[in-house]
């Protein structure tokens, strides 16, 4: 399947300050990120921003890059405005690859990319949580499918909820009881992905604080690719950043 990847990056970040251009091995950090994601066999690899810094650091280093309006909400609307201008058909294949995440695997962006059809215009990932503290930990995003692997919901809370197991006690994850943690990993069908800024806020989405839900409270279903490994860890504090710089400077 052929599908681009747009990779939506803003400066502003609260925990860390200036985080896509943070200095990896040599290169900014949105620069590893979109060389990881050209090794995921995806036709186009391009950032959007709306900061002439990060254009520039694109530019510099041979990375396709657009600018965008500054107003929008979210890197969801960014991407879409940017799929617009490149003029993609409906049927056209967008993956969003965060900007702090300069370890992902290219093979999970490429297989939550084949998950995407006429009937299913948008899919994510996950993987199985082995830590009774992830289960737990409102910061962990769980997910649960149905038969054909398409999530049901979303939540921060701890989802299934084992009753029987969880009754004899919460130090450690009943016998097979394989919870499922969501990957911030998202591909649509452009389609989908021009109608996505129209649809109206849910209050789902609003109490648990998950964009993703108002695409499953109006009806559209998601796709979830299901990786047996943990994927690295993405850039949020000052810490990953010191973690993953250790990697690029081995």
């Amino acid at each position: 399947m052929s599908f681009t990847v747009i990779i939506p990056a803003r400066l502003a970040s609260t925990r860390l300050p200036n985080k896509p251009l943070a200095d990896l091995g040599g290169k900014p950090m949105i620069v590893r990120v979109a060389e990881r994601a050209m090794q995921s066999g995806a036709a186009r690899v391009i950032v959007a921003t709306d900061h002439a810094d990060i254009f520039a650091a694109c530019a510099q280093n041979n990375v396709a890059v657009q600018m965008t309006r500054t107003d929008h909400p979210s890197g969801t609307d960014r991407i879409a405005e940017v799929a617009a201008a490149l003029g993609l058909s409906d049927d056209a294949v967008i993956v969003n690859v965060q900007g702090d995440e300069p370890l992902i695997d290219p093979s999970l962006i490429a297989a939550t990319a084949t998950l995407i059809s006429r009937e299913v215009p948008m899919a994510t990932a996950a993987h199985t949580i082995d830590d009774i503290a992830d289960a737990f930990n409102p910061n962990v995003v769980k997910v649960v499918l149905d038969k054909s692997g398409r999530a049901l919901y979303f939540s921060r809370a701890t989802i299934p909820w084992h009753r029987d197991g969880f009754a004899q006690g919460r130090e450690q994850l009943p016998t097979a009881y394989a919870p499922l943690r969501h990957i911030g990993l998202y591909a649509y069908r452009n389609a989908f992905l021009q109608a996505y800024p129209q649809l109206a806020v849910s209050p789902l989405e609003q109490i648990e604080a998950l964009e993703q839900l108002r695409v499953l409270w109006h009806g559209v279903p998601i796709a979830v690719h299901v990786t047996p490994h943990a994927p690295a860890a993405g850039v949020d504090t000052p810490e990953d950043l010191l973690r993953v710089r250790r990697y690029f400077t081995q």
